[in-house]
């Protein structure tokens, strides 16, 4: 079984999972996806500043310059930036079997069987998730 989560859901799909309320294996389980998927967004998150840093403007020593009080980085090319952002954000956390496979398996049930009601953008992460496992079955 193979499941692949684009990096733009993984904040949401942390959330969605996190307020799950599951019992024994399915918890535990439901904990190591979220701690995998917490470690990818980190990941994401530092990508992120590391790309602002590259395409903001630079002072006479070559430091990437902030602006709004040093919350955020002086962009030089927003549309560069934010092509390559949109690349980050449609790669991919990729969990195949292995030592994921029950794990996997468990979250697929977990979700496929949910009897939670999800609306508005849960809603929209909820199915995007099933989709993704019901696609990894092979």
């Amino acid at each position: 079984m193979i499941v692949k989560i684009e990096n733009k859901y993984l904040e949401q799909a942390i959330d969605l999972l996190f307020h799950l309320s599951l019992k024994g294996k399915k918890s535990r389980h439901r904990t190591k996806l979220i701690r995998k998927m917490s470690e990818r967004l980190q990941e994401v998150d530092e990508q992120r500043v590391e790309l602002a840093k590259e395409h903001a403007k630079k002072d006479e020593d070559g430091e990437p310059v902030k602006i709004d009080g040093g919350k955020r980085f002086d962009i030089e090319d927003q549309e560069a930036f934010n092509h390559d952002l949109k690349e980050l954000y449609e790669e991919q956390l990729v969990l195949d079997g292995g030592d994921n496979q029950g794990m996997l398996k468990t979250i697929r049930d977990v979700l496929l069987n949910c009897d939670k009601e999800f609306s508005g953008q849960e809603a929209a992460v909820y199915d995007y998730l099933c989709d993704q496992f019901e696609g990894g079955e092979a």
